[in-house]
This record gives C-alpha cells, sequence and structure tokens, in this order.
C-alpha cells in the first residue's frame, strides 16, 4: 500500500490513512478538548494535568462486489471530574470509549446506509479532525447522571425537608404534645 499523504491527526487523510492499514496514536491534554473540558467540575484536578489517551486504526474488508468497505477503529481513554447529582460533590468519572466507524462516499450514502446497519457510518471527508471527533465521541460517553456509588458527605436537605425534622424534633421533645391535643379535640366534641 501506498503511505498516506497526510498523518497529522487534525487534518486525517482519512481514506489513504485507512487504505494504507495505519495506526495512529497520542494524548492530548484535557485542555485542547474544550467542550470536553467544559462538562468537568470547575476546580477540579487542572486541565493541564488531565490527558486523552487515543488510537486511531484503518481497515480495508474487500467485498466480492462493489468497493471495499473503510474502517476506522477509534479507541480513546480518559477521566473526568464531574458533579454528583446526588451531593453536588466532585465524583471522579472514567470514559473508555471503543467505536468502530465506516466511512462511505457521499452524505446521502451515509445517510441511507446509517438506517440499515447499527454501525457508525460518516461520509468520507478529504480532511478529518480526529481530535473533535474523539472529543464528540467522549461527550456522547458522558453519563446522564453522574454520581458516587456511595456519597462522602451527607446529602443537603431541602428547606421543606428541613422544616419536617424540626417540627418532628420538636414533638420528640415534648412527649405530652400529642395528648393535650387529644384532650382539645375532646373538649370539641
Amino acid at each position: 500500500m501506498a503511505a498516506p499523504r497526510n498523518l497529522d491527526p487534525l487534518r486525517l487523510d482519512v481514506e489513504a490513512f485507512i487504505k494504507a492499514d495505519e495506526t495512529l496514536a497520542g494524548a492530548w491534554p484535557l485542555g485542547e478538548l474544550p467542550r470536553l473540558q467544559e462538562a468537568s467540575v470547575a476546580g477540579a484536578e487542572s486541565a493541564a494535568e488531565r490527558r486523552v489517551a487515543w488510537e486511531a486504526r484503518g481497515e480495508v474488508l474487500p467485498q466480492r462486489a462493489g468497493d471495499p468497505e473503510l474502517w476506522l477503529h477509534l479507541t480513546a481513554r480518559t477521566s473526568l471530574a464531574l458533579q454528583c447529582q446526588r451531593c453536588l460533590q466532585p465524583v471522579e468519572t472514567p470514559l473508555d470509549i471503543d467505536r468502530t466507524i465506516r466511512f462511505v462516499r457521499g452524505e446521502e450514502a451515509a445517510a441511507e446506509l446509517d438506517e440499515q446497519i447499527e454501525d457508525d457510518v460518516l461520509a468520507l471527508q478529504r480532511s478529518l479532525d480526529l481530535r473533535e471527533l474523539v472529543e464528540d465521541e467522549l461527550l456522547l460517553a458522558l453519563p446522564l447522571v453522574p454520581r458516587h456509588e456511595v456519597c462522602p458527605a451527607p446529602l443537603p436537605m431541602s428547606a421543606g425537608e428541613t422544616e419536617a425534622v424540626d417540627a418532628a424534633a420538636q414533638e420528640a421533645a415534648n412527649p405530652f404534645a400529642a395528648l393535650a391535643a387529644l384532650k382539645r379535640d375532646s373538649r370539641l366534641n
């Protein structure tokens, strides 16, 4: 196979990369993926210390009839501090993706094939920003409701819960309050 013309992951010649059966790998600082960084808790471990490790590998699958299928295998791994939806404290959340994407010629062909098969399908582009694709896939992998298995701090109470606890505490402090209420009710009848 001919060597790919462009192995820059930010402007990857996808077709040449896949046909050359190449592999690219690396790590980007979280700060270079701004939408993913925005999803993490402010004030958590600095973006400079967090990294997104990734690998992309091309594969051509010959077909009995027609053009061969062009596939991109993409993996990425990182960890983010997200906000726990129970205790509102940071929760360390590992993100790990392993995707296989089929590339076809043209948007119409991609849309049609996407409806027919379960695999991810994209239109073949002359230049692909692999970092943007990795960021998109990691954003899709974020949990809908991040939370600790067991929260490290007691859960905060709402105003209504606080009032109910205060009323129960007052009743418990005066065991004869219920008796006094019964006595009042019997006088009214």
